[in-house]
């Protein structure tokens, strides 16, 4: 299977995931059991088997220690879409964190949904994002029990 073919089926499942986030986010298939299971473990054996297997291709100065070892690592076609992979487990998880923690602070969900589509092209800014939301509903509810 090529790296562009594991790159769409794995953006394919990624995508799935978020679908459910937005469109079905009751049911527990979409708010735990796909997005917190199903998808992190099928994308982290992907990952698992490029890390793995192509490890050997990594060039000596590659690694994590500075930005041009970063670089020099994802100078490997299949470390970058390993690279890319870790992005979509964890946005995705943190996707369905946030879908939860929303119903349990009561939040609307069509309030939500812009944190969630952050979360999905700019990861961190979705989060803060929903924390401020969060933060500020918090505030409301403090105001209007007072």
């Amino acid at each position: 299977m090529s790296l562009e073919t594991i790159f769409s089926l794995c953006g394919a499942l990624a995508m799935l995931g978020w679908l459910g986030l937005v469109v079905a986010p009751t049911t527990d298939l979409a708010r735990r059991l796909y997005p917190s299971l199903v998808a992190p473990v099928m994308l982290g054996l992907v990952y698992a088997y490029l890390m793995i297997s192509f490890q050997g291709e990594a060039p000596a100065e590659g690694g994590f220690g500075t930005l041009e070892e970063v670089k020099a690592l994802f100078s490997v076609d299949a470390l970058l879409l390993a690279g890319w992979i870790h992005y979509l487990v964890f946005d995705l998880f943190i996707g369905a964190w946030i879908l939860r923690d929303s119903q349990s602070h009561q939040i609307n969900h069509f309030l939500v949904i812009p944190c969630l589509f952050l979360t999905l092209m700019a990861g961190p800014i979705g989060l803060l994002l929903y924390l401020l939301l969060r933060a500020m509903k918090g505030q409301a509810s403090k105001s209007q029990a007072s």
